[in-house]
């Protein structure tokens, strides 16, 4: 597995190579425009093969990109919906001309929640934005369907109701995958805190959204109680995950070769270079 971290790109993506080479980055995840807002300034191509070509040298094996929040597929506002279709098309777009591995995405709030209505309007928003991206069946760059903490309408607690986005995706279906985050999974309630934990998440999600489907893994620890809908991150084994949860997973056959980003909060480049060493120090314990 390859470890790093969610780092800025406020000074260049220059600079969010050097840093995350600094604190000891596999793999970096970046914003590709302003997370809260609609538009930015489009990416530039070379500036795009710059950055492949920096964090190949800096030993960074791994690249992802993160959705704006604004964007809500599950959305049942027709001018919400299109607008989100229009932005995720953008993000894949942005994604691409970075020679991405990925791009995670939530998928929204519908009135109705987790139902076939919500899986349906999903659906529809990922395949008119590949769409409207150009499907280029080329790029190695996939959409990754990031799970939720659960809490009110949102859409994406739930293995199955991943797995029933992804069953209405084809034929771009190879094209996607999943962004497991730890914190979302426990806040929504799915004990991850042991091996046990691990392997019912791991075979439900073989079993809902298809083998070798998770490609990056959100590492966060959680304030809060199993099951609280609270996303609130903490630092890897201060929080109520805790450390085994983590070893438990740098340990599973079935992440080799996925990625994992903590998101932290906390004082650069601290929390960062910390997060990544305790995580590092329990791969280590399990190889």
């Amino acid at each position: 597995m390859f470890i790093g971290a969610h780092v800025s790109v406020a000074k260049g993506l220059s600079t969010a190579v050097s840093y995350g080479e600094s604190v000891g980055c596999e793999s970096i995840q970046v914003f590709a425009k302003s997370p809260r807002r609609w538009e930015g300034p489009p990416t530039d191509p070379d500036a795009g093969r710059r950055f492949a070509a920096e964090r190949a040298e800096a030993g960074i094996r791994t690249a992802y990109t993160h959705t704006a929040y604004l964007i809500n597929l599950a959305s049942v506002d027709d001018a919400m919906w299109h607008r989100s279709v229009d932005a995720l098309a953008d993000e894949i777009t942005r994604a691409r001309l970075l020679a991405a591995d990925g791009v995670a995405t939530h998928l929204g709030t519908h009135p109705s929640g987790e139902s076939d209505a919500a899986a349906d309007r999903i659906a529809s928003g990922i395949r008119r934005a590949f769409a409207r991206a150009g499907g280029d069946d080329s790029s190695s760059t996939r959409l990754l369907l990031e799970n939720t903490a659960g809490a009110g309408t949102t859409y994406g607690r739930s293995v199955a109701a991943i797995g029933a986005v992804l069953a209405r995706c084809e034929p771009i279906r190879p094209l996607l995958g999943v962004c497991l985050d730890t914190c979302h999974a426990h806040a929504a309630g799915i004990d991850l805190r042991d091996d046990s934990g691990w392997s019912h998440l791991l075979s439900e999600i073989e079993e809902e959204c298809g083998p070798d489907t998770v490609r990056l893994v959100h590492a966060n620890d959680c304030m809060f109680e199993l099951g609280s809908h609270r996303d609130r991150h903490a630092w890897i084994g201060e929080g109520k995950l805790g450390s085994d949860a983590f070893k438990a997973m740098l340990g599973r056959p079935e992440l080799d070769g996925v990625s994992v980003v903590t998101e932290m909060p906390g004082e650069v480049p601290v929390k960062d270079a910390e997060n990544i060493r305790r995580l590092k120090v329990l791969r280590g314990d399990v190889l």
